[in-house]
C-alpha cells in the first residue's frame, strides 16, 4: 500500500522538477513513510513520485517508482496483486527470462505488461490498485484504478501540465496549482454525502472511475478513457444465466470463493489483522480467517458508551467464540470529537459520511498492532443487506398499486407528527416486535417513507432513499446536478427486478464513492493498509448470479453470507437489528460540537462565502437546535464542506 504523485508536459519539465515533485510526495507521507522515490526525464517531460508502505519485500527491491527489467516500463503503483506468486510462476511458464530482482507483486505487474501487455495484465490481476505507468519509447501514459474502486486516482491539467496523485492534497503543492471549487459537485455532496467520480470538487480535477485506463500519448491533450471490466455486462450476464445449484450448494460455492479471496489476501510480510464490529461481514471474514490461521487472528473493535451506537460487546462475543486475539477500545466523547479538527486533512476532498470518525479510530488502533487489516465492507451491496433494499421489495411493490392521491394524502399525514413525536409513540410497539424491525430513530425513517409514497416510479424511490438534501439546488444556488450512475452517467444494465437494479447503482457509486473512499482515507491516514476480501471480482461475479430469492432466502438479507457464517458461529450471536458504524451526531451538535457548528455556520460568513443558502442552513440549524426536527445528516454534509474549505484556505 503506498501512494503516488506525477505531472507530465510535452513540452519538458524544468530542472528544478524534482522539487516539485518531492513537495508532492511529501503531501501524502502518511500513505508511505517507509520510503520515497523520484523518477525523471527532463526532456520527455514526465515526473513521478512515489511514497511506500512497505508490505510485500520490504528489501530495496520493492523501490519506486520502478523500471522494467527490459528497461521499456516505468510504474508508480499503489495497492497489491493478490494472486502476484501464481502470475510469477505463470510467466516463467510462458517463456519470462529476465530474471528477477526481488519478490514483490510491482516486479511482477511490470513483468507481466512487459510479456502480455497493458489490458491483458490488468485481466490477470486479482488485487486492490491505481497506477501510473509511462513507456519510455513511444511516451505514452497509461494510468489504471482497480475494478471496484478500492485505490484512489485523481487527475487534471493544469495549463499544459497534466497532475495526477493518489490523493487531492498532492495536487496543491504543484506550482501551477489554481483551484476553482464545483458548484455543481458540491450540489451532489448535499444529496450524497460524498461527490461520486468522475467529478471532483474542483473543476479541473477529475477522479478515473473504477475499472477504467486513461492513455495519454506523446503531443496529445486528449486522453482516451476506456472500461477494461464492465460491471454492467457482469451483472446483466450473470443475471441473465443465474447460478443453477441448490441453495446448498450457493453456500458452498461462496465459502469456496472467500477462502481463495482470503489465501491471497491474508499474505504479507507484516503484521496482519482485521476490523471486526460482531455484524454478518466482518465476523464472516474473521471466521474464515481464523478457520485458516494456526495461530489467533488479530481482530479490533471499538465501542460507545452511548445507548444504540456499541456494537462492541457484540464482537466482543463473536471474537471469544472465535478465539481470536481480540483488542477493544471504548471511545469517550472527547476522544471521538477529538478526530473532528483532522478530518479535512485526512479527507483531503470534502466528505461528509459521519462513520469516517469510528473508522479512524479503529483503524488507529488496529495499526498499534499491525500493519495490514481486512474488513468486511462490500458485503451489503454485493448480498443484498441494506434496509432501503427491503422496503423498496416489500414496501412499494404494495404501495404502488394504490392511487398517487391517496399514497400522497397518506404522507401528509405522516409528515403532521414530528419525528420526535413518532419515536415516543413506536417505542413500546418496537420493543415488541421481532429483532430485525427494531429500528433506531423510527420517527426519521417513518417521514423518510413518507417522502417515499408520493413518488411516480421506482429509480425516483432509490434517488430519494439515497438523499440527503432532496433539493440541493435549493441549498447551493446556481448549481445543477451533472449526471451520475443514478440520472444517466451511463446506460444501465437490463435487470430483473429493482433490488438488483439498486444494487448496481451501489455497486457503481456508493461503495466506491462513499464506502471505500472513508475506509482508504482513514486507514492510510495512519498508514495502515486495508483489505476487502469480499470484493476480490470473482466473488462480485459470483455475487451476480443469485437471484433475489437467494439473497433474502427466507426472509432474511445476505442469506448466502449467513449461511457461511452460521458453519463458524451461532445465529444468536449475529442475529440481532442491524446496527450500522455510526456514532451520536445528533446530540453532539445540540451539546458538544455546538459552538464549532454555530462558528462554521455563522450567516455572515455563509453569506460571505457565498456557497449556502444561508437561510435554509440557518433554519435547519435552529430546528435541529430545538428539538423540532433531526437534520444531523444534511447539517453534517454542510459542515464538512465548510470545515474543509476553511483547512484548504489555510493550506494553499
Amino acid at each position: 500500500m503506498c501512494g503516488f504523485v506525477g505531472f507530465i508536459d510535452w513540452a519538458g519539465i524544468p530542472s528544478d522538477a524534482e522539487q516539485w515533485v518531492s513537495r508532492m510526495a511529501s503531501a501524502i507521507t502518511h500513505r508511505g513513510p517507509d520510503d520515497q522515490g523520484i523518477w525523471l526525464d527532463l526532456p520527455k517531460g514526465i515526473a513521478l513520485g512515489h511514497r511506500r508502505l512497505s508490505i510485500v519485500d520490504l528489501s530495496p527491491m520493492g523501490h519506486q517508482p520502478m523500471e522494467s527489467s527490459c528497461g521499456r516500463w516505468v510504474i508508480a503503483f499503489n495497492g497489491e496483486i493478490y494472486n502476484h506468486e501464481l502470475l510469477r510462476k505463470e510467466l516463467e511458464a510462458n517463456g519470462w527470462s529476465n530474471g528477477w530482482r526481488g519478490h514483490s507483486d510491482t516486479e511482477v505487474l511490470l513483468a507481466a505488461i512487459s510479456l502480455y501487455g497493458v489490458h491483458e495484465a490488468l485481466k490477470k490481476c486479482v488485487g486492490m490498485f491505481a497506477f501510473a505507468l509511462w513507456h519510455r519509447e513511444s511516451r505514452t501514459l497509461f494510468m489504471a484504478r482497480d475494478r471496484l474502486g478500492e485505490k484512489p486516482l485523481y487527475y487534471g491539467w493544469l495549463g499544459n501540465t497534466l497532475v495526477f496523485a493518489s490523493e487531492m492534497a498532492a495536487l496543491y503543492q504543484h506550482p501551477h496549482w489554481k483551484g476553482d471549487i464545483n458548484r455543481d459537485a458540491l450540489a451532489l455532496m448535499m444529496r450524497h454525502n460524498y461527490i461520486p467520480a468522475p467529478y471532483s470538487i474542483f473543476r479541473n480535477v477529475s477522479k478515473l472511475r473504477p475499472g477504467h485506463m486513461l492513455t495519454l500519448t506523446c503531443g496529445s491533450r486528449e486522453s482516451k478513457i476506456e472500461c477494461y471490466w464492465d460491471a454492467a455486462s457482469i451483472a446483466a450476464t450473470g443475471q441473465a444465466s443465474t447460478f443453477q445449484g441448490s441453495p446448498e450448494e450457493v453456500v458452498d460455492r461462496l465459502e469456496y470463493l472467500l477462502r481463495q479471496s482470503l489465501s491471497g489476501q491474508m499474505m504479507a510480510d507484516v503484521p496482519l489483522g482485521a476490523f471486526l464490529s460482531g455484524g454478518v461481514d466482518s465476523s464472516t471474514v474473521v471466521a474464515l480467517m481464523q478457520s485458516m490461521s494456526t495461530q489467533p487472528v488479530r481482530t479490533f473493535s471499538i465501542g460507545f458508551n452511548e445507548e444504540g451506537y456499541n456494537e462492541a460487546v457484540h464482537a466482543k462475543a463473536v471474537a471469544t467464540h472465535l478465539g481470536t486475539a481480540h483488542t477493544e477500545l471504548y471511545v469517550s466523547p472527547k476522544e471521538a470529537l477529538d478526530v473532528i479538527p483532522q478530518l479535512p486533512k485526512l479527507y483531503s476532498e470534502p466528505f461528509s459520511d459521519s462513520s469516517q470518525i469510528p473508522t479512524f479510530l479503529v483503524s488507529k488502533l488496529a495499526r498499534q498492532d499491525v500493519t495490514v487489516s481486512l474488513s468486511g465492507d462490500g458485503g451489503d451491496e454485493l448480498f443484498s443487506g441494506y434496509s432501503r433494499y427491503a422496503i423498496s421489495e416489500q414496501l412499494w411493490g404494495r404501495l404502488s398499486m394504490l392511487p398517487r392521491t391517496i399514497r400522497s394524502a397518506g404522507a401528509a399525514a405522516i409528515h403532521a407528527v414530528k419525528p420526535s413525536v413518532w419515536d415516543s409513540a413506536l417505542a413500546l410497539p418496537l420493543k415488541l416486535a421481532p429483532s430485525r424491525y427494531r429500528f433506531k430513530n423510527p420517527g426519521d425513517k417513518l417521514h423518510k417513507l413518507a417522502s417515499v409514497l408520493a413518488l411516480r416510479s421506482e429509480d425516483d424511490v432509490y434517488r430519494q432513499l439515497v438523499s440527503h438534501w432532496q433539493d440541493p439546488s435549493k441549498i447551493v444556488p446556481g448549481a445543477i446536478e451533472p449526471p451520475t450512475m443514478l440520472t444517466g452517467l451511463e446506460n444501465g444494465p437490463a435487470l430483473p427486478d429493482f433490488v438488483h437494479r439498486m444494487m448496481y447503482l451501489d455497486l457503481m457509486s456508493y461503495l466506491p464513492d462513499d464506502i471505500l473512499v472513508k475506509v482508504d482515507r482513514a486507514s492510510m491516514g495512519v498508514s495502515l493498509e486495508s483489505r476487502v476480501p469480499l470484493l476480490d471480482h470473482r466473488i462480485v461475479e459470483f455475487a451476480w448470479t443469485l437471484p433475489t430469492a437467494i439473497l433474502r432466502r427466507e426472509g432474511q438479507s445476505k442469506w448466502p453470507l449467513r449461511q457461511v457464517l452460521y458453519r463458524y458461529v451461532p445465529r444468536t450471536l449475529i442475529e440481532r437489528p442491524k446496527m450500522g458504524f455510526g456514532i451520536p451526531i445528533d446530540h453532539w451538535l445540540r451539546g458538544s460540537l455546538r459552538a464549532w457548528g454555530e462558528e462554521l455556520l455563522d450567516e455572515t460568513k455563509l453569506r460571505a462565502d457565498g456557497f449556502f443558502n444561508a437561510e435554509l442552513v440557518r433554519k435547519a440549524w435552529q430546528e435541529h437546535q430545538s428539538g423540532e426536527r433531526n437534520w444531523q445528516y444534511l447539517l453534517w454534509d454542510v459542515l464538512a464542506f465548510q470545515a474543509w474549505h476553511t483547512h484548504y484556505r489555510d493550506v494553499v
